[in-house]
């Protein structure tokens, strides 16, 4: 797929509090949240990790209370509500004989075009997930090409990088990043992280965080677009943020006229 002649992409982020265990709720405030970054004419609408689930889970029971399959109404609804826009949102998913996984689905108006298994899982995750075992897919859609990743993922350099190499110009990462200390004035580790994927390899990196308080964990409410230069274009700890992103420079990764972020690599000795 050609890139498009207009690289400028409208990308929408809803931070929100998923309600632990509120399957239908939840559900019906993701459609409501696609529905409106579309009319705010969005062309990437990304949503949170286990944006239909919660995610501080008492049980596996609990957790399989509200797995849910690829073939669930509520990405139906998604697609009904992207129009144009693609949607990449978190669910707790549930596989073949009942194991649990932390999921991604991205979908668009004709339905779901791929779901990702979240890798790395994070901490307690492991009581409750079985983590992937295929990495996330490159997609081709209207705006460009797009992979999907889900919070820790984003840690694992060796990823992101490999995305990027296979083409990736934007990674869509729904998050929910646990609020911990950090130094009065400094960004949140995770976006920094985000921040250094982003420069390191020349692409778009759009993180949608929850907020919120959930059974007494706090959230960092750190939803941050970074542009393929490594610096934010926009961040926002509440509701719907929406902003535009150059995808030009993810094209080009030459950072002067003889420094190439690829071509440098010493594929001879690492």
């Amino acid at each position: 797929m050609s890139s498009p002649a207009n690289p400028t992409t409208r990308v929408a982020c809803h931070t929100s509090a998923p309600r632990i265990g509120d399957l239908a709720g939840n559900c019906d405030r993701s459609v409501d949240a696609v529905r409106a970054a579309v009319a705010a004419g969005a062309d990437l609408v990304v949503l949170p990790e286990l944006v239909t689930s919660g995610y501080v889970f008492a049980s596996v029971e609990e957790a399989a209370g509200v797995a849910i399959g690829p073939d669930h109404d509520v990405f139906t609804r998604w697609a009904r509500a992207a129009g144009d826009a693609v949607v990449v949102g978190g669910f707790c998913e549930r596989g073949c004989g009942g194991t649990l996984f932390n999921s991604a689905a991205v979908v668009d108006r004709t339905g779901v075009l791929a779901v990702y298994r979240k890798l790395h899982l994070w901490d307690e995750e492991k009581r409750f997930f079985a983590a992937g075992d295929e990495l996330p897919p490159v997609l081709d859609v209207r705006f460009g090409r797009l992979a999907p990743l889900i919070c820790y993922d984003l840690e694992f350099p060796e990823l992101t990088r490999h995305l990027a190499l296979a083409g990736a110009e934007v990674l869509a990462v729904p998050t929910n990043w646990p609020l911990g200390p950090r130094p009065d004035g400094e960004r949140p580790p995770e976006v920094v992280i985000a921040m250094a994927a982003a420069r390191v390899n020349r692409v778009v990196v759009v993180c949608c965080d929850r907020t919120g308080t959930e059974r007494g964990q706090r959230w960092t409410a750190g939803t941050t677009v970074v542009g393929a230069d490594g610096w934010p274009v926009a961040v926002q700890d509440e509701g719907l943020l929406v902003t535009d992103v150059d995808l030009a420079p993810t094209r080009d990764k030459r950072l002067t006229e003889r420094a190439h972020l690829f071509e440098d690599r010493r594929t001879d000795l690492y």
